[in-house]
C-alpha cells in the first residue's frame, strides 16, 4: 500500500447509527453519506469503552484498558505509555492535532508535533469522583434533558473553530512532500443538549422514531442498570415529549457536525488533496437518548457501544458496507499504515490489526473486546461482540446474550431462560472472555486503583467537595461544577 497523508477524524458521543447512510434516512448527514458512499463504511464498529477518558487512551495507545489502566474520566492518558503519535515523531512524519483530546495536559508529550486548541481534563484530574462506585453519591442529570431544545452553545462554538483551524492548516500542509497525519477531534455532538435551531428544525417531533426501550414498562430490569438508572436520577421516566425533544436537539447535533466535515472535506478538495489523501470518520462512543431507560454512554448495547466508522481514499473500495466487527483499538495500526510507518519494535502486545486489507477483503468472522469500570457502574462489565451475537459478562449480575442478525434492537436477552444450546454458547463467550482478562480479578484492580487515586486527592470528601461537572468545558470556558446528591434510600 502506497504511503498518503491521513485526515482522522472523531466525533464525540455520535451513536453509529445516526447517520443517513446507516441505514436511517431521517438524520441528514449528507456529508458523511457521501464520504461512505466513495469508500467504505463498517457497520459493526465498537468502541473499547463507553466512555471518554478510557477510550482515547486506548484508542491512542492500541491497548486496552485494563492493559494500560486508564480505568475511568479520573485516569487521563498523559503520555507515559507510547502512542501511535510517538512512533510517527520517532520516524519524522508531522502528527499535528486539532480539537478534543481528553488527555491529562498540553505539557505533556502525548505524542503530537503540535496540538492546536486541544481540549483536556479539568486541572489535570479530571472527574476523580466516577472512581465513587459504591452507591453513596449520585449524580442528577434530570435538568439538562429537561432543558434540551435549540439554542448555541460553547461547544458548537468550539466545533466552528476546530473547522476553520483544520481548513487553515491543510492549506498550510497542501505542498508537504512527506505523508502527513492530522488528528481532527470535534467535540459533538457530546451534550449540553444544544442545537442549532436550523438544524433542530429539521426534525419535527412527530416524525420522530422513539429509541427502544424508551417506555418505563419495557425496560431492561437488570441490576447493572437499575443502579445506573438511580445513579443518574432517571429512575423516574421522563415524558415521551421531553425525549422526542432530545432526539431532535440530539439528530440536530449531528446535523451540524456533518456540516462541518462537509466545510473540511471541500476544503481538501480545493488543495486537490483528496486523491493523495486517506480519510477515516469515527466517534469515541455513542449515546442512549433515552433508549431502555437510559442517558448517556455507558453500556455495551447498541446505542453506546456501536460507532460510525468510515475509511475513504487511496485503496479504498467505492460504496463497500463491511461487516466485519472492529473496533478502535485497531486504529493504531491503520494509522501507521496509512502513511507507510513502520511499527515499533517495542515488544508491547497491541490486540488491533490494520484495516485497509479488511475494507478490501470478504466479510469475515471476528469477535470485538469492550470493557467498562466507570461512572454509573457498581461492578465492572465486559463485551464480546463477533458477526451474529454480542455477550456481556457482568461481575456479580446475570450475563446477557443478543442475536444481533434477529434481534438488531436487542429486545430478546436470550441468557435469561437460555435452553441447553444458548447454556453452551454462554460457556463458550465467557471462556473466551477469560482468555482476553479476568473479569473478577481486573474488576478488583480497577476499584483499588481508583480508591487510591481518590486517596491521593484528598480522600473521598474531598473529592466530592470538588462537586461535578456535567462535560469538560471547551478551551477558555470555566468548569461549571455542581453538587453531588446522596444516594437515595
Amino acid at each position: 500500500m502506497k504511503p498518503a497523508n491521513l485526515l482522522f477524524i472523531i466525533s464525540d458521543q455520535h451513536q453509529g447509527a445516526a447517520m443517513g447512510c446507516a441505514g436511517r434516512p431521517l438524520v441528514q448527514t449528507p456529508n458523511l453519506d457521501q464520504l461512505a458512499a466513495g469508500g467504505a463504511r463498517f457497520s459493526n464498529a465498537y468502541t473499547n469503552c463507553a466512555i471518554c477518558v478510557p477510550v482515547r487512551a486506548a484508542l491512542a495507545t492500541g491497548q486496552y484498558v485494563h492493559q494500560i489502566g486508564n480505568w475511568d474520566n479520573g485516569f487521563p492518558y498523559d503520555g507515559s505509555v507510547p502512542s501511535w503519535g510517538h512512533r510517527l515523531k520517532e520516524e519524522g512524519f508531522v502528527v499535528d492535532s486539532i480539537g478534543k483530546l481528553h488527555f491529562r495536559s498540553a505539557d505533556d508529550d502525548n505524542g503530537f508535533t503540535n496540538e492546536i486548541e486541544p481540549l483536556h481534563v479539568v486541572d489535570g484530574i479530571g472527574d476523580p469522583a466516577s472512581g465513587i462506585r459504591d452507591g453513596s453519591i449520585r449524580r442528577d442529570w434530570r435538568p439538562g434533558i429537561d432543558e434540551a431544545g435549540p439554542a448555541d452553545s460553547t461547544y458548537q462554538q468550539y466545533d466552528i473553530r476546530n473547522r476553520d483551524n483544520a481548513i487553515a492548516w491543510l492549506r498550510e500542509h497542501a505542498d508537504d512532500e512527506q505523508p502527513w497525519a492530522l488528528f481532527l477531534s470535534f467535540v459533538t455532538p457530546h451534550p449540553p443538549w444544544f442545537s442549532p435551531p436550523e438544524t433542530y428544525d429539521l426534525y419535527p417531533h412527530d416524525q420522530l422514531p422513539m429509541p427502544p426501550q424508551w417506555k418505563a414498562d419495557d425496560w431492561p430490569r437488570h441490576p447493572a442498570y437499575n443502579y445506573m438508572r438511580r445513579f443518574f436520577s432517571s429512575e423516574q421516566p421522563f415524558p415521551e415529549s421531553i425525549i422526542r425533544r432530545l432526539n431532535a436537539v440530539y439528530y440536530g447535533i449531528c446535523t451540524f457536525l456533518d456540516q462541518q466535515i462537509g466545510q473540511v472535506l471541500a476544503a481538501l478538495d480545493a488543495l486537490n488533496l483528496r486523491d493523495s489523501t486517506r480519510i477515516i470518520y469515527s466517534s469515541d462512543h455513542g449515546e442512549h437518548i433515552g433508549a431502555r431507560g437510559i442517558y448517556g454512554k455507558f453500556t455495551m448495547y447498541e446505542e453506546a457501544a456501536c460507532i460510525p466508522f468510515i475509511m475513504s481514499g487511496p485503496d479504498v473500495p467505492a460504496g463497500a458496507v463491511v461487516e466485519t466487527p472492529i473496533s478502535l483499538i485497531d486504529c493504531y495500526p491503520t494509522i501507521l499504515d496509512a502513511v507507510g510507518c513502520a511499527p515499533p519494535d517495542d515488544g508491547i502486545a497491541r490486540p488491533g490489526c490494520s484495516l485497509w486489507d479488511i475494507a478490501a477483503a470478504d466479510d469475515q468472522e471476528r469477535t470485538v473486546f469492550a470493557e467498562y469500570h466507570a461512572i454509573g457502574s457498581r461492578n465492572a462489565y465486559y463485551m464480546l461482540r463477533d458477526r451474529r451475537y454480542k455477550y456481556i459478562y457482568h461481575v456479580g449480575a446475570p450475563a446477557q446474550l443478543f442475536d444481533l442478525n434477529a434481534d438488531p434492537d436487542e429486545l430478546n436477552d436470550l441468557a435469561r431462560a437460555p435452553d441447553d444450546g444458548m447454556r453452551r454458547l454462554l460457556a463458550d463467550y465467557e471462556a473466551q472472555l477469560r482468555g482476553i482478562v479476568d473479569p473478577e480479578a481486573t474488576d478488583q484492580r480497577a476499584k483499588a486503583d481508583q480508591a487510591a487515586r481518590i486517596k491521593s486527592l484528598g480522600g473521598a470528601e474531598a473529592v466530592i467537595a470538588r462537586g461535578v461537572f456535567t462535560n469538560s468545558p471547551a478551551p477558555g470556558e470555566t468548569p461549571k461544577f455542581s453538587r453531588f446528591l446522596e444516594a437515595r434510600k
